[in-house]
């Protein structure tokens, strides 16, 4: 599956700048309420604007207060209580601009959002905090953890730095982030839509299309959204139909953001130069796992040692399909961008009789959220219950996160599931509330995904975990304090949880909860699982080679020669196996690395290294509580207390190890 984004919470932006009683879930509880403050009421660019002013008042208050505060025992806590009050005022109106059902209301809440840039940017180089967090006592671990990562995020904002250049790194981030909502802006609001006749959507599920909108001529309009994409590309018979699909969608960013990204990377490089370093990857990588470049690449080498000949072969096979389709002579046949899906859905149909398509009835999409939701209540020891709440859309749905043993409320989870105009449209967890029990404050988290309303594909199904897990890395935080919650981790550490869980979809221990949460849904045939499970091994060559594609891009992009970002593209997918399409544009649509993941996407296979592992202790049983248990407390419940290595120590009881990732890719 492809990984997906997932913005992090934003403390570290501090210093760097529903449907009620649907099918699958008990009537929402009239009487049930949710543990976190509920989200906060912003239907109107009024709303949003006085938020905005709001909250942006109360944390320039809170600055005040905390640069004349005293240093002694309580600064740690005095400081992260400040955090607390950006977090509040801040999440909420960053996050509508993602999910609002108007273009007014997404555009208040950017505009909101650049002046949290702005202002966080001067607290990032404010010298009064930073020579008070220096001095500040820790006599905790935990204490000493935060001032370490705290002070680190301070110095990469500038803070040590003489005033012309602090003053250059201040403008400088402030140009990113501007940059990288508009990156975003313009394929959020492409709101593309390719016209069809019913003739041309041959071969592509009929719920697809057929209550789809039509223009004037009755041509039928799908947009680039994942349940119209995917079934086109997968199921569409005239490789015209998938072609149109495929070049809007990769294309939807447009020259625009091609131009947007050769910015952003030369001011990272500029940025980074500020500091003494000639490249961006460096600096960017020196507090996290991997520590420098050279790790980074050596580590992406030997992924492209292992998955380089399997790839290839992938792709001949994908060739020799094509031209058996056709009736043509193998070398007549050229595999395009746009067979790639079509072609591997028919092997995977002709060798493991598995469609995809068809996979959907076993996996109802409501029904789906509440049998992820109970793998997760079987693992952790939680329980999800739906509750009464108006949210930023009539469809978006609430959940009280509470414990199962003891009752105690944990956090909130709001999911909002299927597509609509001006809805971001990947998948992704926003962390809105970190927890800190310092305070009592309890977490909450909100998870976006586009998905087809008549069921989920096995893929989208692995989607679904994975989001989720993001969401429960938020909700099951049980840190002291907020600047350390949830996925306030190293940054080629915070995929891992996610990751972990993708693994429990199709399982015969684990399928059997769908019927708990859901007795007329039909069960997926043990026969069925075993091809569903053998499937999965199919195509590993091109997945992980796109993977790798994508993150060794991300690293030559931010290397020490500036590079033109559509040339160094066409260069490097060029030399795939499948090769590159003139005039395509995949990068001017890769948000990833236009923000939080820029120099930092190989982080997605650095961190499935440590997920396989994590996923070694339930062997035997995915379903263990007692190591569910042990992983929720030292991994989920820890946040950011611990750097990372120790947090897979604590669990594992040994260093983390690399040979369930590579002998996976191997078999």
């Amino acid at each position: 599956m492809t990984s997906m984004q997932t913005p992090r919470r934003l403390v570290g932006a501090l210093l760097l700048a529903g449907l009620t009683g649907i099918a699958g879930f008990a009537q929402a509880e009239a009487s049930a309420t949710l543990p976190a403050p509920l989200f906060p009421t912003l239907k109107t660019v009024a709303q949003i604007r006085q938020a905005c002013d709001s909250g942006l008042a109360s944390a320039k208050k809170a600055l005040a207060q905390l640069e004349r505060r005293k240093v002694d025992l309580g600064w740690m806590a005095a400081f992260d209580d400040y955090a607390a009050t950006v977090e509040d005022g801040q999440s909420a109106v960053d996050f509508v601009q993602y999910v609002h059902p108007d273009k007014a209301g997404r555009d208040a809440a950017q505009a909101c959002s650049m002046r949290w840039t702005q202002f966080n940017s001067t607290v990032a180089q404010n010298e009064q905090l930073y020579k008070a967090l220096k001095r500040a006592p820790t006599p905790q671990p935990r204490d000493r953890e935060l001032q370490r990562v705290a002070l680190g995020a301070f110095e990469d904002s500038g803070v040590s730095l003489p005033a012309p250049k602090r003053q250059r790194a201040k403008a400088i981030i402030d140009k990113l982030g501007e940059l990288d909502q508009q990156f975003n802006k313009n394929i959020r609001d492409a709101s593309l839509q390719i016209a069809y006749t019913e003739a041309e959507l041959q071969g592509v599920p009929e719920g697809v299309w057929k209550n789809a909108r039509r223009d004037a001529q009755g041509r039928i309009l799908l947009g680039v959204d994942y349940p119209s994409y995917g079934p086109v590309l997968q199921s569409a018979d005239n490789p015209e139909t998938r072609r149109r699909m495929w070049e809007a969608k990769v294309n939807e960013g447009g020259e625009p953001n091609l131009r947007l990204l050769a910015e952003i990377a030369q001011l990272r490089r500029e940025y980074a130069g500020l500091f003494g370093y000639d490249n961006y990857v460096d600096f960017n990588l020196r507090r996290r796992m991997a520590g420098n470049a050279q790790a980074a690449w050596k580590f992406l080498d030997e992924v492209q040692a292992t998955v380089t000949e399997r790839e290839r072969a992938d792709v001949a096979e994908l060739q020799a399909a094509k031209a058996q389709h056709l009736g043509l002579p193998l070398a007549q046949v050229r595999v395009e961008r746009w067979d790639a899906s079509f072609y591997a859905e028919r092997l995977r149909q002709a060798r493991f009789q598995v469609d995809q398509e068809a996979l959907r009835e076993y996996f109802p999409a409501q029904e789906s959220l509440r049998f992820a939701m109970r793998i997760i209540e079987r693992l952790m020891g939680v329980k999800y219950t739906p509750v009464p709440a108006e949210l930023w859309h009539p469809e978006v749905q609430a959940f009280a996160v509470s414990d199962a043993a003891t009752g105690k409320p944990l956090a909130n989870l709001y999911v909002d599931l299927f597509p609509r105009e001006g809805k971001y449209n990947h998948a992704a967890v926003w962390p809105l509330r970190g927890s800190a029990t310092r305070i009592g404050r309890l977490p909450a988290a909100a998870l976006v995904v586009n998905f087809n309303r008549k069921g989920l594909t096995v893929d989208e199904m692995e989607t679904l975990l994975h989001e989720l897990g993001h969401a429960v890395h938020n909700n099951l935080s049980n840190t002291f304090y907020l600047q350390q919650a949830g996925t306030a981790v190293m940054h080629d550490f915070v995929e891992a949880p996610s990751q972990m869980l993708e693994d429990w979809v199709v399982n015969k221990q684990v399928l059997p909860l769908m019927r708990e949460v859901c007795a007329d849904c039909k069960p997926m045939p043990e026969a069925l699982v075993d091809k569903v499970v053998a499937a999965k091994h199919f195509g590993k060559g091109t997945q992980y080679g796109r993977q790798h594609l994508y993150a060794s891009y991300d690293l030559a992009l931010h290397g020490k020669d500036p590079q033109d970002p559509q040339a160094l593209w066409a260069k490097m997918e060029g030399a795939t196996p499948m090769g590159h399409v003139p005039g395509s544009k995949f990068v001017a649509g890769f948000s990833h690395i236009a923000g939080g993941y820029g120099a930092g996407y190989y982080g997605y296979l650095w961190s499935l290294v440590l997920a396989m592992d994590l996923r070694s202790p339930f062997e035997a049983n995915k379903l263990d509580a007692e190591v569910g248990r042990r992983y929720r407390e030292r991994i989920l419940a820890q946040g950011g207390q611990k750097p990372a290595p120790e947090l897979v120590r604590d669990f594992l009881g040994r260093n983390p190890s690399n040979a369930a990732f590579f002998d996976y890719l191997k078999h």
